[in-house]
């Protein structure tokens, strides 16, 4: 077997606390959903977590609580998974892709200024790899024009800005715990912030947009006693966290940190080995900011041919991203750096299951020319 791009690692108390759920006659939105709300936005530092079944849902709601006009603008990157900019189409909105920073593959904010229009209804930003984007300068011009901003951290979970954890800011905070996610889960997702309107709605909002869950309709201690009466105030969707999701999260949340701290390791070796080959390019990273290092990304000229000799050696690498805007429900456009990124951009491998030995494999494989 060769060395795979990302890989999961779940721990066994997870498993094991799974297989309780999984006994216990509830493995819907239920208790361990809530327990795992309150920790995780504990984590974070926000005063409100809301559980989901993805990224793509928390993005989707994010959106919607927002009550943007269709036909409105979102400011948005072009490199991501398209999940992110889908989310902007199921809202009727239209996305206006900003210019990206190369060095870090965050959008640069000043290509976010030059696309704002009186139609601009909202920012998304991403925290590209893991690498938180440079958030002062993108909530001054939130500030400035008063457009707010979704902050999608699915890469950056366990990251921090100038000492504040990512997920922490009055922003809203998509995040995404999929299965090779820096706290994976199997699949998941959620949304954190400030407003306790807000998360309210979103309660709502992920169960069909009925104001009363089933949990909270039955009596765990007498099944039969089952209130059927809710009210349906708006249309919803079924984009709720389940209990066998939140008990894995809540047993890989104490893990983050170490984790986190290990990928900074295998990053750092990587760092050291690549940094003075000809034709690498290695990230260009500011030291008032902590990445949760989800991707490990260098830029290579002749960029396929690398990859080409690395899948020879069975070492696994990807693209993050195709620029979303070159698929065709997209209106193509013109951004220079983001081209150069991604004619030139390679993820190595990088996840819990792989050691400096398998670095220096890699590393070695790359030092002898491709």
């Amino acid at each position: 077997m060769g060395i795979q791009l990302f890989r999961p690692l779940i721990c066994e108390e997870a498993i094991d606390a799974a297989g309780e759920v999984l006994r216990s006659g509830w493995i819907g939105l239920g208790p361990k959903t809530l327990e795992f709300e309150k920790r995780f936005a504990d984590f974070v530092g926000a005063p409100f977590c809301v559980g989901l079944n993805s990224c793509t849902a928390a993005l989707h709601l994010a959106l919607r609580i927002l009550d943007i006009c269709p036909g409105r603008e979102v400011i948005t990157t072009p490199l991501t998974f398209v999940s992110t900019n889908h989310a902007i189409l199921y809202e009727h909105l239209k996305p206006v892709f900003a210019d990206i920073n190369p060095g870090t593959g965050n959008l640069d904010p000043k290509s976010i200024r030059e696309k704002i229009t009186e139609n601009t209804g909202a920012i998304i930003i991403m925290h590209f790899a893991g690498y938180p984007a440079d958030m002062h300068e993108i909530n001054t011009i939130s500030k400035e024009y008063k457009i707010p901003v979704i902050e999608d951290c699915a890469h950056a979970c366990g990251a921090s800005y100038r000492g504040q954890r990512i997920g922490s800011s009055a922003n809203l905070h998509a995040f995404s715990f999929q299965a090779v996610k820096n706290l994976p889960m199997g699949d998941g997702g959620a949304i954190t912030l400030h407003s306790k309107e807000q998360m309210e709605r979103l309660r709502r909002l992920r169960w069909l947009g009925i104001d009363k869950s089933t949990f909270d309709r039955v009596d765990i201690g007498n099944p039969s006693n089952y209130e059927w009466n809710y009210q349906v105030r708006e249309t919803g969707f079924k984009y709720h966290m389940n209990d066998i999701a939140a008990v894995i999260g809540l047993h890989q949340l104490p893990l983050v940190e170490s984790q986190n701290a290990r990928r900074r390791q295998l990053a750092a070796l990587y760092d050291r080995r690549l940094a003075h080959i000809p034709g690498i390019t290695l990230p260009q990273y500011e030291n008032d900011r902590v990445s949760s290092r989800h991707i490990y990304f260098i830029l290579a000229e002749n960029r396929n041919a690398l990859a080409d000799k690395l899948k020879q050696a069975d070492i696994g690498v990807g693209v993050h991203y195709r620029r979303n805007d070159h698929y065709p429900m997209y209106e193509r456009t013109i951004l220079e750096k983001t081209d150069y990124f991604c004619e030139h951009t390679l993820s190595l491998p990088m996840h819990m299951m792989l050691s400096k030995e398998d670095v220096e494999t890699i590393c070695k494989v790359i030092e002898k020319g491709w």
